[in-house]
């Protein structure tokens, strides 16, 4: 009989600062609980309209708010795996988290300047955070993060410049642009590390890749993107996405994701990108009519943003703290509960009837016991020293 060793578990030190993952991941967990289930509420009428106030607020800070806290905890830690350089730590660590908290501090109040200058300013320090340790790495294939960051920090500014009035247009322009950024980023990652994790989870699983494919799958998001940026709709418009929708499911098809499904860490990115061509797909519906635009927003929003963030957020939480790589009861629970919201958020309204605003607050009670569930489960794992002893 084989025994394994038991993992030790962490010195009781304070390690929060120690790598980018840590407060973000926290901070992004905690933040997506409270501001979910209090828009909800609000919503509901339960609560008096003093936090997200309207649909735009609300979806501002799951975007700006929530997704970018993901995602520059991701870049933070895994740039500095790519090019063996030092990313933000310590006190420049904590001050890049502080200029985060104070942008969530200024959409609260009135000074809508000062709310679009904070917020904007925090993506262009990810990007100088990124952009130093991949310049001296000389890591040319990673530059185009720079670019998107800087490109965030653009949209954001689109959306606080058409709140003021100061351009006349859509307010949703901005946000948009960021749901499509965000889409960018995820489709090039997933690439990159979905058919990686499937055979190293999953052995035998043949998850593969085809170039054509690739080409495509990348090419019809920037694409989207410039559509989206021109407001280009119609005929034109459904026809970009359905070639979308095709690229994605074929490349969702090569990796083999039949083959996960005991494998926890590695169906949940599967499940979650799954979502990419469902989302696309409604896109269609919605420019016919069919459907409402809020489904394919939040096909987007929570099935793959909110799929493959707690995926990614549980995966390398386990793997920068040197952990094992198998999930225990909880995070299944957090993936199923995601999911579960999605398909609510997503779908509900077809059997909901006249009860829309019970699936808003079904989804929202699923999403935030998820997020509660991982801030209360990887607190002690985030905020302690690795369990090997190593630097991280």
């Amino acid at each position: 009989m084989q025994l394994e060793e038991p993992v030790p578990l962490a010195p009781r030190a304070w390690a929060l600062w120690n790598l980018g993952f840590r407060p973000f991941y926290l901070a992004a967990s905690l933040f997506a609980a409270l501001s979910v289930m209090l828009w909800a509420c609000e919503y509901a009428g339960w609560l008096p309209g003093i936090y997200a106030q309207t649909p735009f607020r609300h979806a501002h800070e799951m975007i700006f708010g929530y997704t970018l806290a993901v995602v520059t905890g991701f870049l933070f830690t895994a740039v500095r795996n790519w090019t063996s350089q030092p990313t933000p730590t310590g006190g420049a660590l904590m001050a890049i988290v502080l200029l985060w908290i104070a942008g969530r501090l200024m959409m609260l109040t009135p000074y809508e300047v000062a709310a679009a200058v904070v917020n904007a300013a925090f993506p262009l320090a990810v990007a100088v955070g990124i952009g130093r340790p991949l310049v001296r790495a000389r890591n040319r294939r990673n530059y185009f993060f720079i670019i998107l960051l800087v490109a965030l920090a653009a949209a954001e500014l689109l959306v606080h410049a058409a709140a003021l009035r100061w351009l006349e247009l859509p307010p949703t322009l901005g946000l948009q642009l960021g749901l499509d950024l965000v889409l960018f980023i995820i489709v090039v990652m997933a690439g990159r590390v979905v058919p990686m994790f499937t055979n190293n989870g999953v052995p035998g699983a043949g998850a593969t890749r085809n170039a054509t494919v690739e080409t495509f799958a990348h090419g019809t998001i920037l694409a989207l993107i410039a559509f989206d940026a021109l407001n280009i709709e119609g005929k034109a418009a459904m026809a970009l996405l359905g070639v979308a929708a095709i690229a994605h499911a074929c490349r969702w098809l090569l990796w083999r994701p039949w083959r996960t499904l005991r494998a926890p860490l590695v169906w949940v990115l599967h499940l979650a990108y799954l979502w990419v061509p469902v989302y696309l797909v409604l896109r269609i519906l919605a420019i016919e009519g069919i459907v409402a635009p809020q489904w394919a927003i939040h096909a987007l929003t929570i099935g793959v943003i909110g799929g493959m963030t707690i995926g990614m957020m549980t995966r390398t939480a386990r793997g920068h703290t040197g952990r094992p790589l198998q999930p225990d009861r909880f995070e299944v629970a957090m993936y199923v509960l995601v999911m579960l919201a999605a398909v609510v958020r997503v779908f509900g309204p077809l059997v909901a009837g006249n009860s829309y605003v019970t699936t808003i607050v079904v989804a929202a009670l699923l999403w935030t016991s998820a997020f509660t569930l991982y801030a209360v489960r990887y607190w002690p794992v985030l905020t302690r020293p690795r369990v090997d002893g190593r630097p991280g």
